[in-house]
């Protein structure tokens, strides 16, 4: 913010790309579209709004950080060799559950929000596959550009780029705190923050993957290594649900 109380081209640069990334979420819910609220012979675009939404949602994000590449600074560039060790740890975290799930057999209940829940509905684009080899290659090249590029730019560009130094000194000029500066106000509402925009079968999951993004910020003083974490567990993430369909992940 500036002294006038306006959002300054800064904090804009840090903050838009992921509020209009969860703003274009919403878009199905807006327009009554989706395979829960269509009719049985609906078009795909109306039944199946994500395999539209979701590329459009990555060129217009895409398009705001280069608008505003300048504001952003993600050197040094250290601590990578860490960052994707927690990452790939994160993302084995992340899909334990539900594998535990499906080995034990468990039913429906409370267990749902530690993870213990089957992810089988979610983006699933094999539906194409059997009109167009090509338009499912390329829905999946899609798909997996913004779980590994778009999304980790966005959510860490936010999350510790702008949110975990603004609170630090949110009534004064933030921009001057260190990046990966310790504060137990931001570490509780930054994590709390990240884990509340995800599903509530994610938020153990989304807790300890806060924490473990927090700690590298801490130690390696990189947004760089903070965009190589979240790329790495998205990257194995992605792998993992093609591998096993397990469409729920994403």
């Amino acid at each position: 913010m500036n002294k006038r109380g306006f959002i300054d081209a800064e904090t804009a640069a840090h903050v838009l790309p992921l509020g209009v990334f969860l703003l274009m979420l919403s878009v199905p819910d807006l327009l009554g579209l989706g395979a829960d609220r269509a009719a049985p012979d609906a078009a795909w675009y109306v039944a199946r709004p994500e395999h539209w939404l979701f590329p459009l949602q990555t060129i217009v994000c895409f398009a705001l950080l280069v608008v505003f590449r300048r504001y952003y600074q993600f050197t040094p560039h250290t601590g990578w060799l860490l960052a994707a060790a927690a990452g790939a740890a994160a993302i084995v975290l992340w899909i334990a559950p539900g594998y535990l799930f499906e080995s034990v057999q468990l039913g429906e209940g409370w267990w749902k929000y530690l993870g213990l829940a089957p992810r089988v509905d979610g983006f699933d684009p094999t539906f194409i596959k059997e009109s167009s080899e090509t338009w499912y290659v390329a829905a999946v090249a899609m798909r997996m550009l913004r779980l590994v590029v778009l999304v980790p730019l966005v959510e860490e560009i936010f999350w510790r780029g702008f949110l975990m130094r603004y609170l630090v000194d949110p009534d004064g000029d933030f921009w001057k705190v260190p990046f990966g500066t310790f504060d137990r106000r931001s570490l509780v509402l930054v994590t709390a923050m990240f884990v509340i925009i995800h599903a509530p079968v994610d938020y153990l999951a989304a807790a300890i993957y806060g924490l473990l993004a927090y700690w590298i910020a801490v130690r390696t003083k990189s947004l760089s290594a903070c965009v190589v974490m979240h790329a790495t567990a998205n990257l194995l993430l992605g792998i993992y649900i093609l591998t096993t369909e397990r469409w729920g992940y994403w």
